[in-house]
């Protein structure tokens, strides 16, 4: 990595040290999901840095990719565990965090297990270190307590503009002997749950990402993939902010454009991912860059 794209890193690990201590406590009883997206979406963007994908708030069983719709009207309740999932980017070098708040309480053994877990992670992430390693120090940690890694969720590699780059780190135990090398931006993710260790592909679907170009028939079709990669820089986006491009589009047409460019391939979806059993998920992550 060179010394400029390391600066951009630091420059974008400063921001999200900021915007970290903002969000903490907008998540409390009675906020709206919404709220505590838009506000710290606009945190970064008031302190100079990119968004790198819209702000995740995945309730309970929920594990990640929650982020509200316009009009959301989901609010927080008494005992409801949160993770709140936050990018920022400053040219494209992104940092990604996230943490867990259970409203109106100081933890909750399960935020405790991923905190732990996570510790135990970052202190093996170094390069030369096989991914095996890493993961398994996640489980056993997890095992101790009593819980279950989500075994189908990963720490994963990051790239310029590339939120999941290829290295993954699986939260549960595996043989991957690939090892971790100098220069590499990973965000070491862990996903702690009550419930089986597995997620599954839910509803709703409000995050996208652009892939690649295609032909597509309708002029707000392509208007919207030319946002996708200009304008949000080929990272996930929100429908919601779809709805802030001038001039306005037509709610249904906006539907049809994105279904248009699903379908083709020019865009892919990110579902809501859901633990099977319905067992309630804590998250704690942080993103590391290796030295050269």
């Amino acid at each position: 990595m060179d010394a400029d794209t390391r600066e951009k890193y630091m420059r974008s690990r400063k921001i999200s040290d900021s915007v970290m201590l903002y969000a903490r406590p907008l998540v409390k009883e009675g906020a709206f999901a919404l709220d505590i997206a838009e506000k710290i979406e606009a945190r970064i963007k008031e302190l100079g840095g990119g968004v790198a994908f819209p702000v995740n708030v995945s309730i309970n069983e929920n594990a990640a990719h929650y982020t509200p719709s316009v009009g959301d009207t989901l609010r927080l309740e008494h005992g409801d565990l949160v993770k709140v999932d936050i990018g920022t980017h400053m040219d494209g070098c992104i940092w990604d965090r996230a943490f867990t708040v259970c409203v109106g309480q100081q933890s909750h053994p399960l935020i405790v297990a991923a905190e732990l877990a996570l510790e135990e992670a970052l202190k093996l992430i170094r390069p030369g270190v096989a991914v095996m390693e890493i993961s398994e120090a996640v489980e056993s940690s997890v095992a101790k307590l009593g819980f279950n890694p989500v075994r189908n969720l990963c720490g994963h590699g990051l790239e310029r503009y590339t939120q999941h780059a290829t290295l993954s780190i699986p939260n549960g135990r595996n043989t991957i002997r690939q090892q971790l090398q100098p220069g590499q931006a990973i965000a070491m993710e862990v996903f702690v749950t009550d419930g089986v260790g597995l997620i599954h592909e839910s509803q709703p679907i409000e995050i996208f990402g652009y892939m690649q170009d295609r032909p597509v028939r309708m002029r707000e079709a392509r208007r919207v993939l030319d946002a996708a990669k200009t304008q949000f820089g080929g990272l996930p986006f929100a429908r919601r902010w779809l709805h802030e491009l001038k001039p306005k589009i037509d709610a249904l047409k906006m539907e049809m454009a994105l279904e248009q460019l699903l379908a083709t391939g020019a865009i892919r979806s990110y579902p809501v991912l859901r633990e099977e059993s319905g067992g309630k998920v804590a998250q704690a992550e942080e993103t590391v860059v290796l030295a050269d």
